[in-house]
Order: structure tokens, then sequence, then C-alpha cells
């Protein structure tokens, strides 16, 4: 049988010769991190964190990463973010090596990392103000203004951290990080200190401005239920030490969710269970002296 053939296999010209270059030539993802190793230095020798990991992640994805306690999570976000550098291997976004911490990378962290002695407003417009120094009064309170009421805060703006809840003061942690317009928002467990209401509350806000604004998102949990809700792909990692990315699942439920309906779908479980398995005993590893 004869195999079929494009009528372009039988089509010699200079343009379609530079259609083929162009399409060789791809663009590299929006943050790529290739082959990272994290090695410490310990009085009893070289204690490797991570070992290998290797992800691309494209503009505008919600990713949630996963695992056990020791696994990395938090030491490759930190690279991520800037806080700390690849012993081997290499982070960039958009290209561009991260060796620092940057106002294009913002970070939410469990602990709300809220000054006590300023209010919701203040606290948002400091970080405002000090990526933002040329921009005028006006603009900067508007900026404020507008993340305050799109976490529901507009009337806890004069209320310092004391006077409001966890769930508010991670509003208004949210709203921060988002006021200074990074390309990407790291989440580090930012709903693990709260009541199983306030927590889902605060998943559906976040989906709510993540729809809006569609920020790239890179977030930590421990929470399976919680990342087939919001992620787009769920990065599973291996046990530590060592530990590296085990597995990618493709999160297939459209968007806008409705968690009710996703709760519905066999589809959940299936995908549930998958990663309970995954994490407990396909991939584990407890080589920890």
């Amino acid at each position: 049988m004869q195999s079929y053939k494009s009528p372009l296999a039988y089509t010699d010209t200079t343009a379609y010769k530079r259609s083929a270059d162009k399409k060789i030539k791809k663009r590299e993802p929006f943050l790529v991190i290739e082959e990272v190793t994290k090695v410490y230095q310990t009085p009893k020798g070289p204690f490797t964190v991570l070992d290998g990991v290797n992800l691309t992640v494209e503009q505008g994805e919600f990713i949630c990463i996963i695992g056990h306690s020791g696994c990395g999570k938090s030491t490759l976000l930190n690279m991520v973010s800037g806080f700390t550098t690849p012993t081997t291997g290499r982070i960039a976004l958009q290209g561009i090596p991260i060796t620092a911490p940057g106002p294009d990378r913002m970070v939410v962290f469990q602990n709300y990392s809220l000054l006590p002695w300023l209010t919701a407003f203040e606290n948002i417009y400091l970080a405002v103000d000090s990526v933002y120094p040329n921009m005028s009064e006006l603009e900067k309170r508007d900026i404020v203004n507008k993340h305050l009421a799109m976490v529901g805060l507009t009337e806890a703006a004069e209320k310092k951290p004391t006077q409001i809840s966890g769930g508010m003061k991670q509003r208004v942690s949210i709203a921060r990080a988002l006021a200074i317009r990074p390309k990407v928002l790291i989440l580090d467990e930012p709903f693990g200190a709260l009541d199983a209401i306030t927590k889902e509350e605060l998943q559906e806000e976040l989906l709510k401005i993540w729809n809006t604004n569609r920020s790239t998102v890179l977030m930590i949990t421990h929470d399976i239920d919680e990342a087939l809700f919001l992620a787009d792909k769920l990065v599973m990692m291996t046990n530590g030490p060592a530990a590296k990315i085990g597995e990618v699942i493709e999160i297939p439920f459209p968007r806008p969710r409705d968690r009710a309906r996703i709760m519905e779908d066999p589809e959940y479980y299936n995908l549930r269970n998958y990663a309970l398995d995954f994490l407990y005993n396909r991939y584990a590893h407890d080589d920890v002296d």
C-alpha cells in the first residue's frame, strides 16, 4: 500500500525551506528548570537535597508541586525565587538565568509575612512603592485599592494584621504579591495553616484572581484535593534525599472549575488514587540516614 505524502513533499521552494527553518527554531519555554541539583555541605559530608530536576513551565500555567516533607519542594521554589542558587544546572525565566531575588517573582508564604505595625493598605503600598518609586502617588494608591478590592478587603484597608483573621491576612499577602505585577507568583503552602472552610474559600478566591490575571503560578501543597482543584499540572516529587520529579500529571478538568462538579467526576478519584499510589508506593524511597 502506498503511503500518503503531503503535497508539500513535492515542492522544492526557498519559501518552504525558510518556513521549515523557522519551525526548527522553537522559542524557549517561559520558565526552564534544567538538570538542577542542590547539595548542602554538612559536618557529615555533602547532603544532596535535589538531584537532576527538570521542568518546563509555560506562561500562564498553574503548577502544583506535591511530595512528602523533606523532598526539596521549598528548596526548588527558593531557587526559582532567587533566594538560593543551584549547585549544578540552571533555572531561567524568559531565557535569563535566575541568580537573585527580583520583583518579577513574588512569594506568598504560609505565615503571611506582614509587617504588624502597618495596616493592610500600608503593607501593600510599601511593596508597590519599592518596585515603582517613580510612579505617582495617585497611581500607587489606585493599585493598592484595586488589589484590596480584588481580594474583598476594601473595608479592612485600615486594619493592622493583629486586627484581622488568618484568612484575611493571607488575602493581604496575595494582594501584595499581585500588586507589583510579577511574572511568576510563588505560593509556599499558602493555605496550610487555615481551617478547612477558610481554606476552600481562599482556593476559590485564588482561582477567580488567576482566571482574571493569568499569572504563572508555582504552588507547593501537601493537599492532593487542593492540587486537583487548582492546577493545570501536578508535579509529583520522589522522597528525599536526592529527590527529583517522578511524574507530571496533566489535570483534565475544564476551566472555570466547579468544585462540586469535579468531585462528581469519576476521573477525579482516578487521579486522586493515582497520586496517592505515587506518593506512598511507586516512587517513594526511604534511604534517609
